[in-house]
C-alpha cells in the first residue's frame, strides 16, 4: 500500500494532465489503412505513446471513484499497481525524438513489456471484486457501481492492447509474427464461418475432456451481398473466436447435462451466419433448457456471479479467469467494442438463441471508448434512486377488506 501511494503520489500530476484529453477511437478501416499502405513506425510511435496515456489516464482516474472498501482489497491494489508502474514507463518516452535509433525499440520492448504485465488483470480485478464480497457483503448501489465501472475498465484493457498487439506485429520485427495476409491482428478477408468452426473444435475438446461427448455442428449461412458467396469480412479473428469459443462452450455444457440420460443422443448446436448491408450476425442456438426471463441480466452481471470461488495460491499472481463466470459479460464488451453487440434470447424448458451483431463495413466500425468527464463521476456519486414502477407484493392482497357492508 505504502508502494502504490509513493507511486501514484510522484505520477499524479502526469495522470490528471493526461486524462483531461479523451481518447481517440479508430476505426478498423483505420487500423487497416495505416499498417496496410503507409505504415510508418515513426508515426506510429508519436501517436502511441500519447494516445496510450491518455487511456491509462482516463482508466486510472475512473479506479480512484470506486467504493474505499473495494479499493482496499489486495487483489485491487495489484491492479492499480500494474497501472501506475506501466503509466510510468510510458512516461519514460514522453520527450523522446523518434529520430533517435534507440528510442523505437525501447518503446516497443516497453509495450511488450506492459502487456504481459497486464495478462493478468481479468482475473485479479475479478478476485478483488470476490474479496470485497466475502467481507461486506452484496449491496445493490456498489454492484451497480461496479458493474458500471468494470465494463468501462474492461473495455479500455481490450482498447489497449488492441493498439499495442497492432503495433508490435507491425514493427516487431518477427516477435510473434502475425499470420499472412494479415495487417497486424486483422484480417482483411476473416472467413466467419471457418472461426465459427475453429471456436466450436475448441470448445468441443474441453466438451469431451469434462463430459467424454459433445453436441454436433451445424452451420448455415446466408450471404445477401454476394449470394452463394461464403461470408468475409473485415475483422479481428481473435475478438471473433473468443466469443463464439464462451457460447459454444455454454451452449454444450447445457446440452450434455440436460440429455446426459437421453437414449436419443445428443441434439445439435446450430450456427446461422448472414451478412446484411450494415450487420454481420451470428446466431448459436442449443436446445439446452434455457434460462429464465429474469435470470438472462444476471448472466452479464460480474457481482452476480454463481460460478464456484476461486482461490489465489503462493503459486499464482492472479486466479484463473475460469471460474469467475465473466465469460459472457467480456465477451459481449469485445462485441461491443467496434459498435456491434451480444445478445440472450433464451425459451425456459426449450433452449437458448445468442446472437452476435458486428458491423458489416470496417468504416463503420469504430472504437466504443468510456471516457473520464464529469457524466462518469456524478454516476459514482449519485445514490440509488426509488424505483418509479409498481413492485409484487410477496403477499396478495386481499380484496375482502375493501367489501362494503350492505
Amino acid at each position: 500500500m505504502k508502494l502504490l501511494n509513493l507511486l501514484l503520489k510522484d505520477i499524479t500530476p502526469k495522470i490528471e494532465y493526461y486524462s483531461r484529453f479523451s481518447p481517440s477511437p479508430m476505426s478498423i478501416k483505420q487500423f487497416l489503412d495505416f499498417g496496410r499502405e503507409n505504415a510508418c513506425e515513426k508515426t506510429a510511435y508519436m501517436f502511441l505513446k500519447k494516445e496510450l496515456a491518455v487511456r491509462l489516464a482516463n482508466t486510472m482516474r475512473e479506479v480512484t471513484l470506486l467504493p474505499g472498501n473495494l479499493l482496499s482489497q489486495p487483489s485491487v491494489q495489484l491492479v492499480q499497481s500494474w497501472y501506475s508502474q506501466s503509466f510510468e514507463e510510458l512516461l519514460e518516452c514522453e520527450n523522446r525524438s523518434p529520430e533517435d535509433p534507440r528510442t523505437l525499440n525501447d518503446f516497443l520492448d516497453i509495450l511488450i513489456q506492459i502487456r504481459n504485465r497486464h495478462n493478468d488483470v481479468v482475473p485479479t480485478m475479478a478476485q478483488g471484486v470476490i474479496e470485497y464480497k466475502e467481507k461486506f457483503g452484496f449491496d445493490p448501489f456498489i454492484s451497480s457501481n461496479v458493474q458500471y465501472f468494470l465494463d468501462r475498465f474492461y473495455t479500455s484493457r481490450i482498447s489497449f492492447r488492441m493498439l499495442i498487439n497492432q503495433h508490435t506485429l507491425l514493427f516487431g520485427d518477427g516477435i510473434n509474427p502475425a499470420p499472412p495476409k494479415h495487417i497486424g491482428g486483422i484480417d482483411p478477408n476473416c472467413n466467419v464461418v471457418e472461426v465459427v468452426r475453429d471456436a466450436y473444435e475448441t470448445a468441443k475438446m474441453l466438451c469431451e475432456q469434462y463430459y467424454t461427448r459433445a453436441p454436433e455442428l451445424h452451420i448455415k449461412e446466408f450471404n445477401s451481398k454476394k449470394p452463394n458467396k461464403p461470408i468475409q469480412v473485415v475483422y479481428v479473428p481473435s475478438h471473433l473466436f473468443h466469443m463464439l469459443f464462451e457460447l459454444f462452450k455454454n451452449s454444450m455444457r447445457a446440452t450434455v447435462e440436460l440429455h446426459e440420460n437421453s437414449l436419443e443422443g445428443l441434439p445439435p448446436v446450430k450456427a446461422l451466419v448472414t451478412l446484411g448491408k450494415e450487420d454481420l450476425s451470428i446466431k448459436i442456438s442449443d436446445q439446452g433448457g434455457g434460462v429464465p426471463l429474469r435470470k438472462i441480466d444476471r448472466l452479464f452481471n460480474y457481482m452476480y456471479s454463481t460460478a464456484p470461488t476461486p482461490r489465489l495460491n503462493s503459486s499464482q499472481t492472479a486466479a484463473p479467469l475460469a471460474g469467475f463466470g465473466y465469460g459472457l459479460p467480456i465477451s459481449r464488451l469485445y462485441a461491443r467494442y467496434f459498435q456491434g453487440d451480444l445478445n440472450l434470447y433464451s425459451m425456459e424448458g426449450v433452449g437458448t438463441h445468442a446472437v452476435i451483431y458486428l458491423k458489416a463495413l470496417s468504416s463503420e466500425s469504430f472504437e466504443r471508448l468510456p471516457v473520464f468527464n464529469k457524466s462518469a463521476w456524478r454516476h459514482y456519486q449519485l445514490g440509488p434512486e426509488a424505483d418509479d414502477w409498481s413492485n409484487p407484493s410477496s403477499d396478495p392482497c386481499d380484496a375482502s377488506t375493501f367489501k362494503v357492508n350492505t
